[in-house]
Order: structure tokens, then C-alpha cells, then sequence
């Protein structure tokens, strides 16, 4: 038996149902299978699922492998991609759990208790924001207006607007903490939102807007009074500003050292917990961008997460591979983070801003870059995958299905999968099938016969014609401020 091909063995399973032909399969492939699953998962524990999975898709797949003489390149990539699922279902898991978690604390914990530890405290900590911060905390929170009508009124976008939110978000929280509060930023901003505008009395209305269209000339002395010291403190507070900097030149450095040291001694031995969201954005090392000198970049979520006192993390890098992976080696030395993904990716980070950032340097072989991450209680999600039978070619569309490629003189086999679900509407993902960068998200733009497809990640750009049918996309690939032709013709027809 163990001088039989695998072509043997697998029509002895699948016409006889051998046992001992399914295993002589497993003895022979095991190793390979489990030590790439180990390296995708990071975890013997999760490896053996993997494993298991993989070998029993072989045994319901084994009548349609009969032809094949070695199944070594089949189980690779059956263990690939059943390792790549198991990390999108764990990371999807984590999340969910995640969520359940803090909104059972949220339906477990009394709203009015929550409020009422919350109250006192509330007007000081929005004092140690921004008045930007404050501005949006109380235009999204207090007002209850949306991410998109927040950033609309302050004139920024809604990502920078959610971004502020979650930085304010944060300052809070750490805020509440230091007095005692304990909670999370989705909690606080529950129920900020929930309690901390109460409606005025019906008749203040009226009155106040008499007194203020009169100027105060029908206001009464204590409320002139009030005026007066109000715009003093206003004008106090406007000039206190801007001599602020001139004065922080007078202090004395070796005081703020003392200080510094001392914040220091006070968190390493208490250190910050650093479960949750953070995200950032990363260079792709080695990878140019469209112009020349721009580097390719992409969003990155990390989920940390701790179990017994140990950190473990997944992550995510949406503009490039939105497929998760796990981190290993997780070591958190306050403020120092660090850990690694496989043998090849490292990242290196200190705490700063209460806890609130992590930045680092990411290295891969002998490239390396600096990568900012910023906790956050609403990350960036990666996009879902598309199904094959989004992209079945179909009637009416001129783009939608698979367009394969080659691109170079030592090709690089490119497949690009288009889905219009409406008409005029895209989404769509490349394949570089000579590395393993899987279902990067791609912008289509397509005003026949013109084509435009750009890489989320700024990894390069397609311009070009569909042409012959709409069999084929002709152009060229633009990328590191080059460009080289290229002809993607479709693969489903």
C-alpha cells in the first residue's frame, strides 16, 4: 500500500470505500496539511480543526480526484483556504461575541444607574476635550444627529468626523475611569445620548427669547449680572489661549520629567488594558503605488484580546487581503507591544495618548515602515466576499464575471472578478494568483467602451477599452509611475 500512487489509493477509497487507502492518504499528507494550517492559525489547537476539515472535504471530493497522480497541490490549497475561513468565522465570532458582550453589559447594568454615576462626572470631562471634540460629542450624542449629518454641520468628512467621535469616545472613557467609572465607550455613548438632554420647561422658551431680543434691557439684575461675568470669563478664556504656549515655555523641564516618570511607574504596574479595536493605516512593503515614489497603503483592524491574563489578536488588512489572519507571539510589556504574524511580519509599538495609540514600526525580511494604530469602539469593516454566482456573467452587463491576464515579460497572472448588481453599480476583486494577495477590493468606473479599474490600495491601475464583444478588456497597467499593456479577457465564456 504505501508504494501506491495517490491516484490508486483515492479509486480505492472513493469505488471501495477502503479504510485503509483513506488512510494511507492521511499518513502520507498529514504533515503537510497540519504545518500549513499551523502557520495560518498560529494555534496546534486550532491546526487540528483545520486538519480535520480538510480531510474530511477529501473524503466527500475523493469520486472527482480520481485522475490525480499526487494530491499534494490539491490538499495545499484546500488546506489554504479552509485555514483562511476558519480565521474569517473565528474573527467574525470574536466580533460578535464582542458586541453581545458589551450590549449585555448595556441591558444587564441599570440605564439610570449607568447615568447617574455618569452625571456628576459629565461637564468636567468634557472639559479636558477639545472644543472641536466637544462641539461633535454634543452634536452627535447630546443631539442625537447622525455620523453623516455631524460631519455635514462641522464640514468635514463622516470619516473624520467618526474618527473624532471615537477619539473623544476615548478620552472620556478614561476620564470616567480615573474616578471610578468603569465602562466602555459604546455604554457611555448610550447613555449620554439616552439622558443628557431633558426637555426645558414649556414656558422658558418664550421668555428667554423676549429677554435676549431686548438685549438684556428686560432682564432682571441678577441675570445682567450673570451676563457680565460670563463674557469676562469668555474673554479671560480666549486670551488664556493664546498665551498659553508662551507660558508652557516657563515651566520647568525637570518637573514635567518627574511627572512623565511617574505616570510611567503609576501604568506599569498597573498597565492599561489594550483589548478591543484598533486600526490604523499600513504601508505595503515593497509594493509601489500608481505614481512614482507613492507607496501602496492599506486600512488594518486588529482585534486584541486577552484569555487568563495572555493576549492574543487577529486582524485584517481591507484594502489588500480582507481575508483575517492571526497574530502570534503576542507580547505586551507596558508600554511596549509586540508581536508577529508567521515567520515573515513583525510589529514593534509603544502606548501613547493614555493608551489611546500604538505607534510602531512593522517590518517584513529586510523592508520596514511606521504604522500609527488608534483604539476604536466602530472599525472600519472589511468587505464581504463576493459569490460566485454575483459575478456569473449575465445578460445586460458588459463587465460582469471573471477577466484573467497576464502582466510583465515573468508574468503575473492577474484575475478580476466584476459584479454589477444594478445597472451602472460594481463591485469587483483582483487576484494576484501569483502570490497569495486574494480579493483586493477594486473601484470600477466604466463609461463604454472606457474602463477604469483602480486597486483599493493604490497597488495600481487599469485603463482601458472593452473590446470584441465585450470578451476583452485592452489597455494598460499603470503602477510606480509606468505602465505596461495588458489584455484581460474573460475566463467564463
Amino acid at each position: 500500500m504505501a508504494e501506491t500512487n495517490d491516484s490508486n489509493l483515492t479509486c480505492e477509497y472513493a469505488d471501495r470505500n477502503s479504510e485503509e487507502a483513506f488512510a494511507a492518504l492521511v499518513q502520507r499528507h498529514i504533515n503537510l496539511v497540519c504545518s500549513v494550517a499551523l502557520r495560518y492559525t498560529g494555534n496546534p489547537s486550532d491546526a487540528e480543526d483545520v486538519t480535520q476539515a480538510v480531510f474530511t472535504i477529501l473524503a466527500k471530493k475523493a469520486s472527482g480526484l480520481r485522475q490525480r497522480t499526487t494530491l499534494t497541490g490539491w490538499l495545499y490549497e484546500t488546506a489554504r483556504f479552509t485555514a483562511r475561513q476558519f480565521l474569517r468565522t473565528r474573527m467574525r465570532q470574536q466580533i460578535r461575541e464582542q458586541e453581545v458582550y458589551m450590549q449585555s453589559s448595556l441591558d444587564d447594568s441599570d440605564p439610570n444607574n449607568v447615568w447617574q454615576q455618569l452625571a456628576p462626572l459629565l461637564e468636567e470631562a468634557m472639559a479636558r476635550l477639545s472644543e472641536k471634540e466637544r462641539t461633535l460629542v454634543a452634536l452627535r450624542f447630546f443631539e442625537k444627529k447622525s455620523g453623516a449629518e455631524t460631519a455635514a454641520l462641522l464640514g468635514i468628512q463622516e470619516s473624520a468626523a467618526h474618527k473624532r467621535a471615537t477619539r473623544a469616545l476615548e478620552k472620556l472613557r478614561n476620564f470616567f475611569a480615573k474616578h471610578g467609572v468603569s465602562s466602555t465607550g459604546a455604554i457611555i455613548a448610550g447613555a449620554i445620548s439616552a439622558n443628557s438632554i431633558q426637555a426645558a420647561p414649556v414656558a422658558l422658551a418664550k421668555s428667554v427669547t423676549i429677554v435676549a431680543l431686548t438685549k438684556g434691557a428686560a432682564a432682571s439684575t441678577s441675570t445682567l449680572t450673570l451676563i457680565k461675568g460670563a463674557l469676562k470669563i469668555m474673554a479671560w478664556t480666549k486670551m488664556k489661549t493664546a498665551t498659553v504656549a508662551g507660558a508652557a515655555l516657563l515651566l520647568a523641564t525637570g518637573t514635567t520629567m518627574l511627572t512623565v516618570k511617574a505616570v510611567h511607574a503609576i501604568r506599569a504596574a498597573s498597565p492599561p488594558d489594550i483589548q478591543g479595536s484598533w486600526e490604523g493605516v499600513a504601508e505595503i512593503l515593497g509594493t509601489s503605488g500608481v505614481s512614482q515614489g507613492e507607496k501602496a497603503r492599506s486600512r488594518v483592524v486588529f482585534q486584541f484580546f486577552k484569555t487568563n491574563g495572555a493576549y492574543t489578536a487577529t486582524g485584517v488588512f481591507i484594502d489588500t487581503a480582507p481575508d483575517p489572519f492571526q497574530v502570534t507571539k503576542f507580547i505586551y510589556d507596558y508600554p511596549s507591544v509586540r508581536f508577529a504574524v508567521g515567520r515573515n511580519f513583525t510589529f514593534e509599538g509603544k502606548l501613547r495618548g493614555g493608551a489611546t495609540e500604538i505607534a510602531a514600526t512593522q517590518r517584513r525580511e529586510n523592508l520596514s515602515a511606521t504604522m500609527l494604530l488608534k483604539r476604536t469602539v466602530l472599525p472600519d469593516a472589511a468587505p464581504v466576499p463576493l459569490t460566485k454566482g454575483e459575478y456569473a456573467p449575465r445578460t445586460g452587463s458588459d463587465l460582469q464575471g471573471t477577466w484573467r491576464g497576464n502582466l510583465g515579460k515573468r508574468p503575473v497572472r492577474l484575475a478580476i472578478k466584476i459584479a454589477e448588481p444594478s445597472p451602472g453599480t460594481f463591485r469587483a476583486e483582483l487576484d494576484n494568483l501569483s502570490s497569495s494577495w486574494l480579493g483586493q477590493p477594486v473601484t470600477v468606473t466604466y463609461n463604454p467602451p472606457e474602463v477604469k479599474l483602480e486597486v483599493a490600495s493604490g497597488a495600481g491601475t487599469f485603463q482601458g477599452e472593452v473590446r470584441n464583444g465585450s470578451t476583452e478588456m485592452v489597455g494598460n497597467w499603470i503602477q510606480g509611475g509606468g505602465q505596461a499593456p495588458v489584455i484581460f479577457k474573460r475566463a467564463d465564456r
